[in-house]
């Protein structure tokens, strides 16, 4: 599993509250742009995909 954020639901015009939660640092964010998220980082933790209010963040199966 991995994490990707849907950017047909992010609304991207605001600071990502996601970023703000991870705790390991593999969200990044430019702007008030969509998030990315840092898979070498990420530790599939899901505290980002249960805290996203837009629901945005997904997990994904891995290809």
């Amino acid at each position: 599993m991995i994490i990707k954020v849907n950017k047909d639901i992010c609304t991207q015009d605001h600071s990502c509250l996601a970023v703000k939660i991870c705790p390991v640092y593999a969200l990044k964010q430019t702007g008030f742009g969509s998030p990315n998220v840092l898979e070498e980082r990420c530790v599939k933790c899901g505290k980002c995909v249960y805290y996203c209010p837009m629901g945005a963040l997904e997990f994904e199966d891995e290809e």
